[in-house]
């Protein structure tokens, strides 16, 4: 496999393979070729106490991941541990804060202007009024 991002020993990975559905005739009828990985956070010694629980809060405290894509069991696994270190990754970004911030007057005229362009769009289809004469 490929150079990993973050080395989660095999001991802490539970693999488990069975037969993909779908078409595919004999091949996958007899072949386990879907993996699904599953990956206790708190059980992990590859992260820190603090780093767990932003997993947890954030992943849940078992993350499961299933792969049926490719035909070889061998690349499904391979699929599975890369969604893993994603996920992972995405888990352990910290988030930036956004910084409040006002509509600039041209946004506010454009959002005007739309509004009026809609309304008199909308006043032309009405009937004419009788005062309209």
């Amino acid at each position: 496999m490929s150079q990993r991002k973050f080395p989660i020993p095999e001991s802490e990975l539970s693999f488990r393979f069975s037969m993909s559905g779908g078409p595919g005739g004999q091949h996958a009828n007899k072949s386990n070729t879907r993996v699904e990985l599953v990956w206790e956070v708190a059980q992990s010694s590859s992260f820190d106490a603090q780093e767990k629980k932003l997993l947890e809060e954030r992943l849940g405290s078992v993350v499961r991941i299933v792969v049926t894509e490719s035909r070889s069991q061998m690349r499904n696994r391979e699929l599975a541990y890369e969604r893993l270190e994603k996920r992972i990754e995405e888990g352990l970004q910290k988030k930036i804060k956004r910084k409040p911030t006002r509509p600039s007057r041209s946004a506010k005229n454009r959002r005007l202007d739309g509004k009026k362009k809609r309304g008199n769009l909308k006043r032309q289809r009405q009937s004419p009024k009788l005062n309209d004469f």
